[in-house]
């Protein structure tokens, strides 16, 4: 009896061990450790997870059952301290993307470090596992088939890391995933039929990856966020998510999807956020969609191949807030389109071919950004009648706090669009934007359209018109609101405005940054109040009939970054005092009858990059010192710019807001990033 007694006791010896590694404490600790073998870590984020830390539930981003069995592993990579090192999406850079914690919660700042290297297939032991939530780190490989055979896995969160591979045709578990976020990798393959097992799923991200192929009809009876954008599926849009009834956001952009909007998402009561931009979509908006009574806030769809009419009446648009059908084929009028639309506040209908006149009934004085540059249209600006403005979400606020979608997608968008637009907006808290350029608009201005609620103190406003026929005397009522805003950028260049600068310029508008009058017919000389605009950034009074001398008062403007008198009647020598503009890039004076020397401490202007004097009866060389000037002429053809430099073709620059007109100075600004351009605004 003793004889046998002791393999028995083995027996349950092993029995007991066996349980315990693989399905108790010890079992989820081993795993932990072991996904920590497969890592590197330089910064020291798992520093708390060894075997002489006797819990494994207090390790940092371990999250424990009363059981102590772990299910949740959340680790957010930050920032890996030296710029431009790593290759994955930093979580800083999320900032810059509108549906960053759109159903899921976690925090970037303060974060510093990546995980590296790949995910351990032991993960899948984690039988209790309900949330794997490891965003913004640079682990690679393939996700672990293991993983997709968790049965109690509700979040899974890998967005911004290097994965690569397939999506499983098949997998057995998931049945509870209700979010699925695989944004931002390097993914390629098809979108398979398989995740229409998950019936629960009520976010789906598979944007910024290299999938291909066409977007499946899959169940989607509780999915209320969809983001496939940035990648190269093709393809229509399926009909079938027209039965995704509890559907809020819905983004296609930057793919190439082609094929008409079907009529079936029309069905979409709940849908606020529609992005199509940057496809091969074409035909018209069906009706469907026009006067569906839903909740959208949202429509993004500029670069697309839309034709015809715009729709005669947005039957359904209480709620719209932002349209941009920019850069397509629109044509007709928009008279009656939008008078339903009260809450709009972003409308975006550039480079088509509208005509006739603007709608009084356009609430533009309460909208943000209003653009109707590049059409035909016609007869003056006129005074539009609006009620009480509504609320705007701030482009500075936090781009995807909360729960609300289309918060967090119009304040992306506010963003991208002071970023794209390239003017000198300050750090205000709002930026307006009217822009009427390229069209054929007659007559003197005779109001600035924006509502007393948009005027405040943060506030920059931009009244942009340049390419038209407006007439009158400069400048009119174009300073009228000046002291109650921030700051006022006023482009009214390529027009047929007369009349001379006003004696007192200097007092009129203390808030102006930018001023673009070049191209018209205003005379006279430049008075030396110019002088107390003490915020001025940027002046361009080219292409005028200006006389007299440069004023001297020129050094007090000490953020000047850009002059441009070329093309006028000017005479006498050029202030010394130019040399005392340290912000100043890029000087242009020619043609004009100047005369004397250059002044000589202008070489030490370190920001300037280009000068050009060109045609003057200047009497000297140019002194020789300017290191960084890239354009440099005087008396004759400019020099050759350094090989070095980087040139871009300003009428083709995205956002530019002149176009064709950069041939003064411009204002196009390349990225200093070299990161794929993702989500532009137009």
């Amino acid at each position: 009896m003793k004889r046998n007694s002791f393999p028995v006791i083995l027996i349950f010896f092993l029995l007991c061990f066996c349980s315990s590694v693989y399905g108790g404490v010890v079992s989820d600790k081993s795993v932990l450790l072991e996904f920590k073998s497969f890592v590197s870590d330089p910064h020291g984020i798992l520093s708390s997870w060894n075997s002489s830390n006797s819990h494994h539930c207090s390790w940092l981003g371990v999250t424990c059952n009363l059981k102590s069995r772990v299910v949740s592993i959340s680790i957010t990579g930050g920032d890996d301290g030296f710029e431009g090192n790593s290759q994955a999406l930093s979580c800083s850079e999320s900032l810059k993307f509108p549906f960053r914690r759109f159903g899921i919660r976690r925090n970037c700042s303060n974060r510093v470090g990546k995980l590296e290297g790949k995910l351990s297939p032991l993960i899948g032991k984690l039988s209790q596992l309900r949330v794997l939530s490891l965003p913004y780190n640079e682990l690679s490989g393939e996700i672990p088939l293991e993983i997709w055979g968790l049965e109690h896995l509700e979040v899974l969160d890998l967005e911004g890391n290097l994965f690569t591979g397939k999506l499983p045709c098949g997998f057995v578990g998931l049945r509870k995933l209700r979010v699925l976020n695989l944004g931002f990798n390097r993914l390629d393959g098809e979108i398979p039929i398989s995740l229409s097992k998950c019936a629960g799923l009520e976010f789906l991200n598979l944007a910024g990856n290299k999938l291909k192929g066409s977007i499946p009809r899959k169940k989607c009876q509780y999915l209320q966020h969809l983001d496939v954008s940035g990648n190269s599926l093709f393809g229509g849009i399926p009909d079938t998510l027209g039965n995704c009834r509890q559907l809020r956001t819905l983004l296609l952009f930057s793919n190439k999807l082609n094929g008409e909007i079907p009529r079936e998402l029309g069905q979409l009561g709940r849908l606020e956020v529609l992005d199509i931009s940057r496809n091969l979509i074409n035909g018209v908006i069906p009706a469907e969609l026009d006067y569906n009574p839903s909740q959208a806030k949202v429509l993004w769809a500029p670069r697309v191949t839309f034709e015809g009419k715009l729709p005669s009446n947005w039957g359904g648009c209480e709620s719209l807030e932002m349209v941009n059908l920019a850069h397509n084929g629109f044509g007709g009028e928009i008279n009656g389109i939008f008078g339903r639309c009260k809450k709009l506040y972003y409308l975006d209908l550039s480079s088509n071919m509208l005509s006739g006149q603007l709608d009084e009934k356009l609430p533009v004085p309460c909208m943000t950004f209003f653009d109707v540059s590049q059409n035909l249209m016609s007869s003056s600006i006129p005074r539009f009648n609006y009620d009480v403005c509504p609320r705007v979400p701030s482009s500075n606020s936090d781009l995807g706090e909360g729960r609300d979608p289309s918060r967090g997608y119009v304040s992306f968008l506010l963003y991208k669009t002071r970023l794209a637009n390239h003017l000198p907006f300050s750090a205000a808290t709002l930026a307006v934007i009217h822009n009427y350029g390229g069209n054929n608009f007659t007559g003197p201005i005779r109001w600035l359209p924006i509502a007393p609620e948009r005027l405040a103190e943060q506030t920059d406003y931009a009244f942009l018109a340049s390419r038209n026929k407006l007439t009158g005397s400069f400048p009119g009522i174009l300073f009228g609101k000046c002291d109650k805003l921030h700051g006022m950028i006023i482009n009214v260049s390529k027009n047929q405005i007369s009349g001379l600068i006003p004696l007192n310029i200097g007092s009129m508008c203390g808030s102006l940054r930018f001023l673009d009058a070049s191209e018209n017919q205003i005379a006279g000389s430049i008075p030396q109040s110019i002088g107390d605009l003490k915020f001025l950034v940027a002046l361009n009074l080219s292409g005028n009939k200006l006389q007299g001398q440069i004023p001297a008062s020129l050094y007090r403007l000490k953020y000047l970054k850009h002059i441009s008198l070329a093309g006028n009647n000017l005479i006498g020598a050029i202030p010394s005092g130019l040399g005392q503009l340290d912000s100043l890039q890029e000087l242009e004076i020619s043609p004009n009858s100047l005369s004397g020397k250059i002044p000589q401490n202008t070489v030490k202007l370190e920001n300037l990059t280009s000068l050009l004097l060109d045609n003057s009866k200047l009497s000297a060389q140019i002194p020789s010192g300017f290191n960084n000037v890239r354009s440099l002429s005087s008396n004759g053809p400019s020099e050759p710019l350094p090989l070095h430099r980087r040139v871009m073709n300003c009428s083709n620059a995205h956002g530019n807001p002149f176009p064709n007109s950069c041939d003064t100075f411009s204002f196009c600004i390349i990225s200093r990033s070299n990161r794929k351009q993702y989500g532009s605004t137009k």
